[in-house]
């Protein structure tokens, strides 16, 4: 795998020929980030960065905060099938803390609060969150389309933890009484049909969801970021130049069961620092 970043300085002959510098697990533009990378030098860059990933055989990389902001680099990028690594996988697999972090930050009482979690599909990372989010809050609204699939999970609660949950598809009255919505996998499309409380707070684990609600005044947030212990190395750029949530992610086997991963992210004490929206943050 490789970081990609910026160059501090970027020397004179590298800018004009657009040479990339490699240092060990580094790949270095000619650019700095004071400037935005034009749509002839993207396309330079980019295709330059698959050669050397094709020729090394890397699958992955993680890009600087500054690069993922290039958003004509950026398709480009996608548009060679390369896997950009976003922290929207973990992000997933830390939705209980997610919450526990709002709740923290608006000083509520989890015994008070209206949990509501929209999700259409779910792994078993997605249903332990949920188990765990239910083992902690009193009142938690399961809302989806996939009736079925989630009536199963409510029974095998019910029977193993004697709690009830409600499961639902009311597009007027699911979000009624929520304060927090945890949306999982709905689109864009989709959360917008429901009636969402003015004041609500939405968590969006897949990202860049937009409430078209006029009268909506809570909290969309869409992106995170994280800290954690047990980094092997020390090294300026990666801790100043990258997402932390990024370079955890990639850190992580996502084929291990869940208890694996939570031991590992308990190891490592993993936190939640901030959670970002459009104009705020929290």
């Amino acid at each position: 795998m490789y970081y990609i970043q910026e160059s501090d300085k970027p020397v004179l002959v590298a800018r004009i020929f657009n040479l990339l510098e490699i240092i060990e697990d580094k790949i270095i533009l000619p650019v700095n980030s004071r400037e935005d990378i034009d749509n002839k030098r993207a396309f330079i860059l980019a295709k330059r960065i698959k050669r050397i990933l094709d020729k090394t055989g890397c699958k992955s990389i993680i890009l600087s905060k500054y690069l993922k902001k290039q958003e004509n680099f950026l398709e480009l990028l996608k548009g060679y099938k390369i896997n950009i690594i976003d922290g929207r996988w973990l992000f997933s697999v830390l939705s209980s803390k997610v919450l526990d972090y709002v709740v923290e930050k608006e000083k509520l009482k989890k015994e008070e609060t209206n949990v509501s979690i929209l999700v259409n599909s779910a792994d078993d990372y997605i249903i332990q969150n949920i188990k765990n989010i239910i083992s902690t809050y009193k009142s938690v609204n399961i809302v989806t389309t996939n009736l079925g699939k989630f009536k199963k999970l409510e029974k095998d609660i019910l029977e193993k933890e004697g709690t009830m949950i409600t499961i639902n598809n009311n597009k007027k009255k699911s979000l009624a009484r929520s304060k927090i919505i945890l949306n999982v996998d709905f689109t864009n499309g989709e959360i917008n049909k429901y009636n969402i409380p003015d004041e609500a707070i939405i968590v969006n684990l897949k990202g860049n969801v937009e409430i078209n609600k006029k009268r909506f005044n809570g909290l969309n947030i869409n992106d995170y970021e994280i800290t954690f212990e047990n980094f092997e190395e020390f090294d300026y750029d990666k801790s100043k130049l990258y997402f932390q949530k990024d370079i955890y992610e990639a850190m992580l086997y996502k084929k291990q069961p869940y208890e694996y991963i939570e031991r590992k992210i308990n190891r490592d004490k993993v936190k939640v620092i901030e959670l970002i929206g459009r104009r705020i943050s929290l």
